[in-house]
Parts: C-alpha cells; sequence; structure tokens
C-alpha cells in the first residue's frame, strides 16, 4: 500500500512538473510569436532607389529629424474642415531637394535615437491609445528666422505641398489596419510657391475620419542631405529656443 502511494505520488509530481514545463513552453512560444508580428518601424527611405541584386530599395535619407508627441483631445491648434489639426513647427535652414515625413500612432515600444520629446510624451508614454494618422506637409512664407513669432505664424500665408492618409510601408496599427501615413516631396527649383526652400515649415496632422485626436506619435521629417540646424517643435515658444 505504501509503494502504491509513494508510486502516485511521483507520477502526481511528474505531470505537475511537466504540466508547469509545457504552460512555460507555451508563454515563451506567445511571447516570441507576437515579436516576430510586430512590425518594426524600417530606415525612412526616399525617393532615390537603388538595385540590390533581385531587390530594388529607396535609399535611405541621409538626415532624419524625430519628434515624440502626445495628441489630447479638445488640444487642437485649428479646426478645418470640420477636422481638428494640430501641427509641428520645423524650421528648415537650407534649400533641400526633397523632404519626406511620417508619423506612426501609437509609439509603444519603437525605440528612436536622438528624438525630442514633449513633456506630454514623457507623461503618456505608456498609453495604449493611437489614432488614425493623417498629414500634410506646410511652407509658410516666413524665410527669416529673426521673423518667426506668434503673431507672424498666425498671420502667415501656408501653402500644403503634400499630403497622405494611409501608408503600406508604414507599421501597422494595434487595429490590424495600415493607417499610419508617409508621404515625399520633390522641390520644384521651377516653380517658387513649390520649391523647398529656408524657411518655416509645419506638419500638420490629424484623424481621416471627423473626431478626437488622441494617443502617442512619432514624427519624423528627413532629407537626402544634411541640413545642420534644423529645428522641429510643437509650438512657437519651443522652436525659437532651439534656434
Amino acid at each position: 500500500m505504501l509503494k502504491i502511494c509513494v508510486s502516485l505520488l511521483l507520477k502526481s509530481n511528474q505531470l505537475f512538473m511537466k504540466t508547469k514545463i509545457l504552460l512555460l513552453l507555451s508563454i515563451i512560444a506567445l511571447g516570441t510569436s507576437i515579436d516576430s508580428q510586430a512590425q518594426k518601424l524600417k530606415k525612412f527611405g526616399g525617393l532615390t532607389e537603388k538595385k540590390i541584386g533581385p531587390k530594388t530599395i529607396k535609399v535611405p535619407y541621409t538626415d532624419v529629424v524625430s519628434y515624440l508627441g502626445y495628441a489630447a483631445p479638445d488640444n487642437e491648434d485649428e479646426v478645418k474642415d470640420g477636422k481638428k489639426f494640430y501641427y509641428i513647427y520645423v524650421w528648415v535652414p537650407a534649400v533641400a531637394p526633397e523632404l519626406g515625413v511620417r508619423m506612426m500612432s501609437p509609439v509603444g515600444k519603437t525605440k528612436v535615437k536622438k528624438a525630442t520629446k514633449a513633456l506630454a510624451y514623457d507623461e503618456n508614454a505608456n498609453s495604449g491609445d493611437f489614432f488614425d494618422t493623417y498629414i500634410t506637409l506646410e511652407r509658410s512664407d516666413i524665410i527669416s528666422k529673426d521673423n518667426i513669432s506668434i503673431e507672424a505664424v498666425k498671420s502667415a500665408n501656408w501653402s500644403v505641398l503634400a499630403r497622405n492618409d494611409d501608408s503600406g510601408e508604414m507599421p501597422k496599427q494595434p487595429s490590424g489596419n495600415k493607417y499610419n501615413s508617409l508621404l515625399r516631396y520633390k522641390s520644384e527649383i521651377g516653380d517658387p510657391l513649390k520649391a523647398l526652400t529656408v524657411g518655416l515649415y509645419r506638419i500638420g496632422f490629424t484623424t481621416y475620419k471627423k473626431g478626437e485626436v488622441k494617443g502617442t506619435f512619432l514624427a519624423e521629417v528627413a532629407a537626402p542631405i544634411k541640413l545642420p540646424g534644423v529645428v522641429i517643435a510643437k509650438t512657437i515658444e519651443e522652436l525659437k529656443k532651439g534656434l
């Protein structure tokens, strides 16, 4: 009888250990599966393409400036066509042949080197909120940093150079949809209104559908040449501090 009890006890312990090991392996497998399915933000490629073997790739931009922020409801900068627009201001200190802009939300665990961070981002970095990004690249008629002020920006003439809603090149959002945005704009030297000259630019962003904009986001402005002195900021006050 004692032998039978000991045998049953040993079998019970073995079964418990096997179950524990299987459970641990399942957790590891699930974690690996999630990591493998999670899409990472690739290098930001420009309009120039290069053939490497059978593949054609977009040559990565030389200069990339990153901004981490958080969009809060009812904190928009402007309402246009019924949509709540937010702006990020960019000072471009030299003539550029091309500019690229991309935005993703949420930031999640994406690691970005040397990014400018908004205070609101630090306070909401762990937020799971995100929005369907829609972006514009706009140029003002302010061409001297000495003329930048809140009043001047309000009365400036802004021209939309390019816009984008959804980009298949960007990572999927947690919903599984590719609703992040990316645009590239090539300077038109022969047209003063469409040329990428020295001056004040801004990235406008909202959602495709009318509604609240809420969540963390990563915005990047890039160029195929080095542009020393590019400054990116959420407000004109912050921009002027960086000039």
